[in-house]
């Protein structure tokens, strides 16, 4: 690659960064060829403000998960009835950012993230959501009490399934 393409493609990637910001994505993969055995391949991802998001309209989908988890469900009691019937409308319902694969602890066999009943802090790693052999850290948009946990390790998500409760 030459000097001319490197200012190129800091442009091209600033440029996708941008388009990344204004679209709300959380990632972008592009490959460019500039000939015979020259070529870029970027992939500019974002963490942050997409990690949670809401997205209610996907509501009937969510049934079969929360239902599956009755671990979780001591801690239910307390719980607005409304709440427990969509629990993507709940105000403090974490959701996936993106379609993948959930995994509850960093490694197989190694301590959960969170468990039902903790304290966490906003910021906090709750969980990972893995979506084209990338590992996305899924955090705590606020500080409170994780009273539920709507998957299981391991399991399919789609874009905006509640994953967690925080209160």
């Amino acid at each position: 690659m030459t000097k001319k393409n490197t200012d190129a493609d800091i442009q091209f990637i600033e440029a996708l960064a941008a388009v990344l910001k204004e679209n709300d994505l959380a990632e972008i993969e592009v490959q460019r060829d500039y000939g015979k055995d020259d070529n870029l391949s970027v992939r500019v991802s974002r963490t942050g403000a997409v990690q949670t998001v809401v997205a209610p309209t996907a509501a009937p989908a969510f049934a079969a998960p929360a239902a599956s988890a009755p671990a979780s469900t001591p801690a239910q009691p307390s719980a607005d009835p409304t709440n427990a019937d969509d629990p993507a409308q709940h105000p403090g319902a974490v959701t996936s950012p993106m379609v993948g694969t959930v995994y509850l602890q960093p490694e197989p066999g190694a301590p959960a993230y969170v468990s039902t009943g903790e304290t966490v802090s906003e910021g906090q790693t709750l969980l990972i959501v893995e979506a084209m052999k990338t590992l996305n850290q899924i955090t705590a948009h606020k500080s409170g009490k994780l009273t539920r946990i709507l998957v299981e390790d391991a399991s399919p998500v789609e874009f905006g399934t509640p994953l967690m409760i925080i209160e």
